[in-house]
């Protein structure tokens, strides 16, 4: 464990939140974690990054960081010791585009499919069939080794997982027979795996004042 002198603002359930404490927590990188409502966000987290969003990371030395991969990113380059940045198959540019297609088009259907009633004149049928054009795709490269660049995980089947978890919530008996065996099992494999079972535990929510929480324990 490398102490980053380092504080995260977060969210349990926030897919955005969750691939950046997966990824802090496979480096063995130890931050101070504040655990954060939605609806009553703390001042000092408003106050680094207006965006109000999370997670939000701020390094001892003042540097905010508030977009979930470039935490990921940070966590990583501090130490990669099963080198998720390092794919078996491909290069760390072909797992930033693939990241870049869930964060773009396949997030977009996913917000429409699970919180239709957030948007006007949205049928979320129609967008839950948009999103599986990339589960297809996910599918077909999970064929092979199990995971999206070859044998063993790296830094894109962890940015997208959490995505997944998300979308298959949303209808799990359709999900569950959906005609995507691969992406089932990949997704099954992680949410009962030990490293998503550690990023998951209760926080209580973080005041000013309160005992500080190192994370990973």
């Amino acid at each position: 464990m490398v102490d980053a002198c380092a504080t995260l603002y977060s969210f349990r359930r926030c897919p955005y939140a969750m691939r950046a404490r997966l990824a802090i927590a496979i480096a063995g990188v130890v931050v101070t974690l504040r655990e954060v409502v939605l609806r009553d966000k703390p001042a000092h987290m408003l106050e680094i990054s207006p965006k109000g969003t999370v997670p939000v990371l701020m390094l001892d030395d003042g540097t905010v960081i508030d977009e979930s991969l470039n935490v990921m990113l940070w966590a990583l380059t501090q130490s990669d010791p099963d080198g998720w940045l390092k794919p078996e198959e491909g290069t760390l540019e072909d797992m930033l585009a693939l990241i870049a297609d869930c964060d773009g088009d396949f997030k977009h259907h996913l917000d429409r499919f699970k919180y239709a009633t957030r948007y006007e004149d949205v049928d979320p049928l129609s967008h839950r069939r948009e999103a599986e054009a990339f589960l297809a795709m996910l599918e077909a490269r999970l064929q092979d080794g199990g995971w999206l660049f070859g044998g063993r995980p790296c830094l894109a089947d962890y940015a997208i997982l959490p995505f997944i978890r998300q979308f298959a919530s949303v209808d799990r008996g359709w999900f569950g027979g959906a005609p995507y065996p691969a992406l089932q099992a990949w997704l099954a494999a992680f949410t009962e795996g030990a490293l998503f079972q550690s990023v998951m535990k209760k926080y209580p929510q973080w005041h000013p004042g309160d005992r500080e929480v190192r994370f990973p324990e």
